[in-house]
């Protein structure tokens, strides 16, 4: 467990401006997801007044007085009003003199993972309540997590989420008692290290009163480290994007309206990964074929170099076959061609898996159909031990054998996000039914 103090380095992007951070909160039912962030949005300045107000008089308000409910912030579904739940993924947007943040509020019923799954696939941080009214302190000094809790640690960790913040929340509701946090922050950290997580950083809050969330709090005196949001504004957010090499998905071949003398054939899409200069080989997968970059064009006008991120159209010296759903890789370092692929995946349709049926599945701008042909193991969040099954049902965790139609350009996930992640989609009904993430290639 990382010492608060040394998450606070700050990290500006290249033109000074304060960088961004996307960040989750995840954990069980009425763990104090929604609250904790309205009361972020709320000490921050992060929402106008007609919000406030609008807030102020819904009929759904669950608070005693003239308390406001913070929570109705980012609940704004009248099903999640109603019910005091969270039931799909709410993104807000505020920012600090010293940061941009984006948040997602995604839900804690087990029936909601897979939204869950949706939200924390683009984080670099997590933010893990835990309600210490619903943990069991055993007077063995046993302590007992909650499922969802561990359920959710264990997709930060599948997901690869640099920063896991473990939020004891209602710190209220046991008089700030010292000791329980602790206990509490022990058997987390024993669960974390089974997982495999490295970046964890503890704090003791309460969402509702604001204990450590915006403002130090006087009722946990013992506690000497910064607050959540100062906590926030200095996590250091490193790009491995940046430092991989170059993938190109070709979302769009564009060409000129037919009226014009030169032939203009250019491949647009967004750099996944990596750089691309003018005058760098590259290889189009899967033909193999290889070209070189002749221009690099935007909106703003062409530009010599392009990085992770920034969406352009390359222009090719040579003429070559190139059309949606390939990839424009780094000749040097290409990507490997797949067509039976190994991958952890987070099953999220209520219909299970059915391996006689085939799916399709999504890899970048490349859709194909696809076979699940073998169910190798399922994971059990709460022992982390895996065991053998022969089918899959909603919110399950499986390492699963994949055949596809045609040959993916695909990387680890571990080592590249973009070309490492998939989704399964049911040919009949074009629901997504699974997410994955890709681990070995054969």
């Amino acid at each position: 467990m990382n010492a608060p103090t040394e998450q606070l380095n700050h990290q500006a992007d290249a033109s000074g401006q304060a960088s961004l951070l996307r960040f989750i909160t995840a954990g069980s039912v009425d763990d104090g997801k929604s609250t904790l962030i309205g009361r972020l949005l709320f000490d921050s300045k992060g929402i106008f007044a007609d919000q406030l107000a609008a807030v102020s008089r819904s009929k759904h308000k669950r608070t005693v007085g003239d308390t406001i409910d913070l929570s109705l912030l980012t609940d704004g579904l009248e099903a999640e009003r109603e019910q005091g739940i969270t039931i799909d993924v709410a993104y807000r947007y505020f920012a600090t003199p010293k940061r941009k943040f984006i948040i997602a509020d995604t839900p804690g019923h087990e029936q909601y993972t897979r939204n869950m799954v949706t939200g924390a696939s683009t984080a670099d941080a997590v933010i893990i309540l835990v309600d210490v009214s619903k943990v069991k302190l055993g007077d063995d000094g046993s302590v007992e997590l909650l499922t969802q809790t561990k359920r959710h640690s264990t997709i930060a960790k599948l997901l690869q989420i640099e920063h896991v913040i473990v939020a004891v929340n209602k710190m209220d509701l046991v008089n700030y008692d010292q000791t329980v946090y602790e206990r509490i922050v022990g058997a987390y950290t024993e669960f974390a290290q089974s997982l495999g997580l490295k970046d964890i950083t503890a704090i003791p809050l309460s969402a509702l009163a604001g204990d450590n969330v915006v403002d130090k709090s006087d009722n946990m005196a013992w506690y000497d480290g910064p607050t959540l949001i100062e906590l926030l504004e200095g996590l250091s957010v490193y790009d491995e994007a940046h430092a991989a090499p170059f993938r190109f998905p070709v979302q769009l071949v564009a060409r000129h309206n037919g009226h014009e003398a030169n032939d203009f054939r250019g491949y647009m899409g967004r750099v996944e990964s990596g750089k691309i200069a003018v005058g760098d080989k590259i290889v189009v997968q899967p033909s193999g074929h290889e070209a070189t970059v002749k221009e690099i064009i935007t909106f703003d006008g062409p530009l010599q170099q392009a990085v992770a991120g920034q969406s352009v159209t390359l222009l090719l010296n040579e003429y070559v076959d190139i059309s949606r759903g390939d990839v424009l890789a780094n000749a040097e370092q290409p990507a490997t061609l797949l067509k039976q692929v190994t991958a952890d995946v987070c099953w999220m349709a209520d219909e299970p898996l059915d391996v006689r049926r085939k799916y399709w599945i999504k890899h970048g701008t490349r859709q194909t159909m696809a076979k699940v042909k073998s169910i190798d193991d399922i994971l059990d969040v709460n022992t982390q031990q895996r065991h053998a099954a022969d089918g899959l049902k909603l919110n399950d965790i499986a390492r699963i054998q994949i055949a596809v139609q045609q040959p993916l350009a695909a990387d680890a996930y571990a080592d590249i996000r973009a070309t490492g992640a998939f989704i399964l989609i049911d040919e009949v009904t074009h629901q997504t039914v699974a997410a994955g993430m890709i681990r070995i290639a054969e």
